[in-house]
């Protein structure tokens, strides 16, 4: 039984890497081509679609519904390396899989936001062309959370472009270095729950 749970923890992290690689190469669409990427879209597609049909999480040109199967085929892995190594699964083990599986999701989200602003720092630093359409894609992303993540500290006061970015880079950044550190206390926690 155990080499059952080992094979299907192998093939979900298989597939999870497949379907990275179908997203990579879907950012470069008319760039990437062939034989092994139609053989690829044949195989993560159907899954990739179910998600999206099922669940609308467009922001922009950005699609995050892969990130929820992802992040479903990440729990099964868990489950099924857990199986393999303890042979048995606490409440405790499938909480804390479910919590550190949100969370994977949650960091993904604030260190992608993170990154976008970023851009956006060095690109006012820089006197960058903003008019392209990389930019506006950049804009309409940052511009939303630093008004939301300004509001949080200034209230209804709106402050200067610069501040804007400073301050919404740090608060990204304590968000997701303290929730890091709260997660891992209470992932341990549940964990070493009684059986």
């Amino acid at each position: 039984m155990r080499m059952i749970f080992g094979a299907l923890a192998a093939l979900a992290s298989i597939y999870s890497l497949l379907i990275l690689i179908r997203i990579i190469f879907s950012w470069f669409r008319g760039m990437v081509s062939g034989k092994a990427v139609e053989i690829l879209g044949k195989i993560t597609d159907p899954y990739l679609d179910w998600w999206r049909s099922k669940l609308n999480l467009r922001v922009g040109f950005i699609d995050f519904s892969a990130i929820a199967g992802i992040t479903f085929l990440y729990f099964l892995q868990s489950i099924f390396n857990m199986l393999y190594i303890a042979e048995r699964i606490t409440i405790g083990h499938v909480l804390a899989i479910v919590v550190i599986s949100f969370w994977s999701v949650v960091s993904f989200i604030l260190g992608f936001c993170i990154i976008i602003i970023i851009l956006r720092l060095i690109a006012y630093l820089t006197n960058r062309n903003i008019y392209s359409p990389f930019w506006s894609v950049i804009d309409s992303i940052s511009q939303p959370l630093m008004y939301r993540l300004n509001r949080l500290i200034f209230g209804n006061k709106i402050g200067n472009y610069l501040h804007s970015m400073i301050i919404s880079i740090i608060l990204l950044a304590l968000f997701l270095f303290g929730g890091r550190f709260l997660i891992n206390l209470f992932v341990n926690y549940l964990f070493n729950l009684p059986v």
